[in-house]
């Protein structure tokens, strides 16, 4: 088996801008305009725009919600505020993948004792999951790709970076006797890239990919989102809130998709970070074992911590749902090869994939009942010591699905 260590990957940190420009502010910049759910046609709605505005329109979305992304002044985004038609108008902002460093994992949430027995060579889970990060290598001959859909960078869902691959193959991995083997070997996957090739995007790009997945809701089960980006739980309740990324999530949730996420890896609040933040999603915060094994006896490998602890990057606090592992997690990667890589990226897909495998047996549960269901299957048996909010999330753990 060739593996391509990964020595690091870039960490987010963009700043972000809350609000719709104020009087006298001439910068031209990235906006969403979301249309209140009256409007009949998005796109008839965005060519009036560009008409009357001279803008330059991104993405039109339809389905997790109605409105559009452009480039424009900001004298026009004040104007376009004023239309009736108009629900809000906020800057876009950034996400980038979370991973620090570069599968113990599916040993250590058990699952060679799944109803799949990941790891005998033969099986697998008909189930659907969409992978919303860098695209996945096409052609990985570990990996049952079906489609997918390009956001960021083109017409190509193939990945440019090698994050969305890697997370792709925690989730569903074949069972073939080669390489790795995901949670949920041989699901059908869909590439939902919204990440370019440096693993960065934007939330007009995210909100792109979790348009198109909810246009696919009757299909797709599972969501997996190993991003963030700077932002909290809005004010509002529902599904209609202001605040863009959370409002199509939302409804994405709404129309039955289960969505995992990453808690991110800046050692800070979860509530700080989007999607994290999000009361809808289930947020995965990253364990480090190092042996696949309860006990905590086993020595650092690919990086620095402690066996069977709460990991030293990850983020942490109320909004944190389950635990899973996230540090030196060996899994596929572009080029048809796998790489060892860390971070609460590597954990979230832990859960996608248990999802889907309770998903499998349960296709009418839904996304909170998923969510209560891996709570409940969820393990206690890893030393939290060294989380900072000292709440003990549940490990997840797929023995019984």
């Amino acid at each position: 088996m060739r593996r391509l260590l990964l020595g690091s990957v870039l960490a987010l940190l963009l700043a972000a801008v809350a609000g719709v420009p104020t009087a006298g502010a001439a910068t031209t910049g990235r906006y969403i305009v979301v249309l209140t759910d009256s409007v009949g046609s998005p796109s008839a709605v965005a060519a009036e725009h560009t008409r009357t505005h001279g803008l330059a329109v991104g993405h039109v979305y339809r389905h997790a919600l109605k409105g559009y992304s452009a480039v424009m002044a900001a004298a026009d985004a004040r104007a376009l505020g004023a239309d009736a038609r108009v629900a809000s108008v906020s800057p876009d902002r950034s996400v980038q993948i979370d991973a620090q460093v570069l599968p113990t994992g599916i040993d250590r949430i058990d699952g060679e004792l799944s109803s799949t027995v990941s790891g005998d060579g033969a099986g697998s889970v008909d189930v659907d999951v969409a992978v919303i990060d860098t695209g996945i290598d096409l052609t990985h001959p570990d990996l049952n790709v079906v489609g997918g859909v390009n956001c960021s960078t083109g017409n190509s869902f193939n990945d440019g970076n090698g994050h969305g691959t890697h997370v792709a193959g925690t989730v569903a991995a074949s069972d073939n006797g080669d390489g790795v083997v995901g949670v949920a070997p041989g699901a059908r996957l869909y590439a939902v890239r919204v990440l370019n090739n440096r693993g960065s995007g934007s939330f007009a790009d995210v909100i792109c990919g979790v348009d198109w997945v909810t246009a696919r809701a009757a299909t797709i089960e599972v969501a997996n989102m190993s991003l963030s980006g700077p932002g909290a739980e809005p004010a509002g309740t529902g599904c209609v809130t202001g605040d863009a990324f959370h409002d199509a999530v939302c409804r994405s949730v709404a129309a039955g998709v289960t969505y995992a996420v990453a808690a991110g890896n800046q050692r800070v609040n979860a509530a700080t970070r989007v999607p994290a933040a999000y009361d809808e999603v289930m947020t995965i915060s990253a364990l480090a074992d190092f042996d696949g094994k309860p006990a905590g006896r086993a020595a650092p490998t690919c990086r620095a911590d402690e066996d069977d602890t709460f990991a030293n990057f990850s983020n942490f606090g109320a909004d944190v749902d389950l635990i899973g592992p996230g540090v030196c997690i060996l899994s596929t990667y572009r080029g048809g090869g796998y790489a060892t890589i860390s971070g609460t990226s590597m954990a979230s897909p832990h859960a996608a994939g248990a999802a889907a495998l309770y998903k499998s047996t349960h296709a009418s549960a839904t996304p909170a009942q998923v969510k209560s269901a891996l709570q409940a299957a969820g393990t206690a048996n890893w030393n939290n010591t060294d989380d900072p909010d000292g709440v003990k999330e549940r490990l997840v753990n797929v023995s019984t699905f």
